[in-house]
Order: C-alpha cells, then structure tokens, then sequence
C-alpha cells in the first residue's frame, strides 16, 4: 500500500506541478497580450525633415519606423524593400509655396496635399491604410526646403507588397 500512496502522491504533485505551469502559462499570455501595442497612429509628428535616413527616401520606396542603428551609432529610418513589408512608404511629395515659416499653415497644407495625392493614387481608397506627412524643420525651411513627403502606413503592422503597388 504505501507504494500505491506514493504513485498518488506523485500524481498530485505532477497534476498540481502542471496546473501551476499551465495556470503561469495563461497568465503570462494574458499580461503579454495586455501589454501588445494596439494600432499605432502617426501624425506629422512622428518623423520630420531632421529625422536621420528619411531624405534618403525616394517616392515609391518603403522603410521601417526609426531605429537604433549601431553602424550610424543612433536613431536612423533605414530603407527597406515594399516586397519584404515595410512599416512605412513614401508615395509622393507635396511642394509647399515659398513664404515665412508658419508652422500651423505648413501642416494644414501638407495634410491637404497627402490626402489630394493619396487620392489620384488610390481613387477607391485603400482600407486600413493611414498617412501621414513628413514636414520640414523651421531649420531646414530656413535652408529653402519647402518639400513635404506623403506617407502611408498600415496602423495595425507592416504593409504587405499588395498595399504598396
């Protein structure tokens, strides 16, 4: 008999030994999926002319958001292919007339031209896919840049190399 108890002791701590890892497993899955980020919104904002890498952009390519980059030994966007799904494409450029820095005129006239430009390039719209534009600094307005790059992205991932025809 004490053979026969120690088997079923031995079950119950493997049972109670599973049902704790199991129990931690569940709960572990529930804190990681809490904490996953949701949608992520960009606004003119998230990246501007000073950003390191995004004048390296050309209309038509694609990139990931900024990152760290041991090579550059900072912050960088750093381009990558549209069929390997990227974070971010660039579709076009807005030109902004010449006049003295006014922040507030200057969004106001980027977000209207990305939109106008994302139109005539996806008549039908595109579904799930935001923009956003890319503004020059008061520092690089004051150096004769007045170019605003339009910015589409995908708030819940990457974008697949259809979202990017």
């Amino acid at each position: 008999m004490p053979f026969a108890m120690v088997t079923s002791l031995g079950a119950r701590r493997l049972a109670r030994t599973a049902g704790i890892l199991l129990s931690a497993a569940l709960l572990g899955g529930l804190v990681a999926g809490a904490s996953r980020p949701g949608a992520v919104v960009k606004d003119d904002t998230f990246l501007d002319a000073g950003t390191p890498g995004v004048l390296n952009i050309e209309a038509g390519e694609c990139f990931d958001d900024p990152a760290y980059d041991i090579a550059f030994a900072g912050v960088i966007v750093v381009y990558r292919p549209c069929v390997e799904g990227a974070q971010n494409q660039s579709y076009g450029f807005v030109q902004v007339p010449d006049g003295a820095w006014d922040e507030a005129r200057l969004r106001e006239y980027a977000w209207d031209g990305c939109r106008r430009a994302q139109a005539r390039r996806w008549p039908a719209g595109d579904p799930g896919v935001s923009l956003y534009p890319v503004l020059p600094t008061a520092e690089t307005w004051a150096d004769g840049d007045r170019t605003v790059m339009c910015v589409r992205y995908r708030p819940t991932g990457r974008l697949s190399p259809a979202d990017t025809r």
